[in-house]
């Protein structure tokens, strides 16, 4: 089976029990077993998969690691596990402290939910500050489950996983400073930009305005790009659904047909707002309706299924949801299509109501 869905699986496990799980030995038996089963380790080999395995620490005797996992007969990781109400990211320094002594490469801290991988990129045998990467199951990454196939049994390369944690790590650090950037554009980016076009000094106050330009600048930049792209692969599946299934076409709710007007602008947010639906369900599950008061968005083409509503007919746009039920519909007010990205959770969130 497929490892993503696999991870699927074990995630849907982790929802449907979690609120049953009260200890921390019970979440390792509960999810952190399946999950190194899943990676193809025999869970009942003691010798391959070795439960509270001794890691002597100095003058500290008889301290354990949750997992050693052996492959020909050498320790290749360390797992290091909490109860999965706590966070991943709070307990490495116990990790730390066993990964030090151990002659694995590689660390995992994991609260049955989240996985941290750990190596030591920086210096040898002492384990990194930071994750070179993440798996959460909750929000599985297509790169990330590509790396964790090298961890499994039948795919395990030590020098192939080593070369994509140093690059993962970097990657991640530099995407980290560039979302700062983003949100809070540096001295040195304004400057940077600001001197390729504009030759007078930049005074304090200057300074102050042209972050803001910056951070506006930046953000219209990636909404467009996001649009563009969205456009383009709508264009692709459009052509590839015609022919499979019909085409989902505005059905009129009004049989005055003659006083409902349906725009390019109403069906643009809709191709917009299908491309954020179709992360969570098909295409085909996703109707429209046209009226004289509001283009609608529905699940399943039922109408106590609302999805979202454009109210696009005044000079004021704005964009109805529903994530707190269908009869407790939330307006806000539209400037622009490229807004819609914006409500991705409220829509996802309304999905999962019906």
């Amino acid at each position: 089976m497929d490892l993503k869905l696999k991870l699927e699986q074990l995630h849907q496990r982790v929802v449907g029990l979690k609120d049953q799980i009260n200890t921390e030995e019970a979440t390792k038996n509960a999810f952190v077993m399946p999950f190194i089963q899943i990676l193809g380790y025999d869970i009942f080999n003691p010798t391959e998969v070795i439960p509270e395995h001794i890691c002597d620490i100095g003058t500290k005797k008889g301290e354990k690691v949750d997992y050693v996992i052996r492959k020909n007969d050498q320790p290749i990781l360390i797992f290091e596990c909490k109860h999965w109400k706590e966070s991943a990211d709070a307990h490495n320094s116990q990790l730390h402290r066993y990964y030090h002594v151990s002659k694995a490469r590689f660390g995992v801290l994991t609260n049955g939910t989240v996985y941290n991988f750990y190596a030591d990129l920086e210096k040898p045998n002492i384990m990194d500050e930071k994750p070179f990467l993440t798996i959460d199951l909750e929000d599985l990454k297509d790169n990330a489950i590509k790396i964790l196939e090298s961890f499994t049994k039948n795919e395990y390369n030590l020098e192939s996983i080593l070369d994509s944690a140093e690059g993962l790590k970097y990657i991640k650090a530099i995407r980290k400073e560039f979302e700062k950037e983003i949100d809070t554009p540096s001295d040195e980016l304004v400057k940077l930009l600001v001197n390729r076009f504009f030759d007078k000094p930049l005074t304090a106050n200057r300074m102050i305005a042209f972050k803001e330009y910056t951070k506006k600048a930046l953000a219209v930049s990636i909404n467009e790009s996001i649009s563009d792209r969205l456009k383009s692969a709508l264009n692709i599946n459009e052509k590839i659904e015609k022919k499979g299934e019909e085409k989902v076409i505005p059905i009129i709710e009004d049989p005055d047909t003659s006083k409902i007007v349906t725009t390019e602008e109403e069906l643009e947010a809709f191709q917009i707002v299908k491309a954020i639906l179709r992360e969570k369900i098909p295409a085909a599950r996703i109707a429209a309706r046209d009226t004289q008061s509001y283009f609608g968005v529905l699940l399943d083409d039922n109408n106590r299924k609302p999805i979202c509503r454009f109210h696009f007919n005044t000079a004021n746009k704005y964009l109805e949801t529903f994530q707190n039920g269908k009869d407790a519909g939330e307006k806000k007010q539209l400037f622009s299509l490229d807004e819609l990205y914006d409500y991705r959770v409220q829509l996802h969130q309304t999905l999962e109501n019906y």
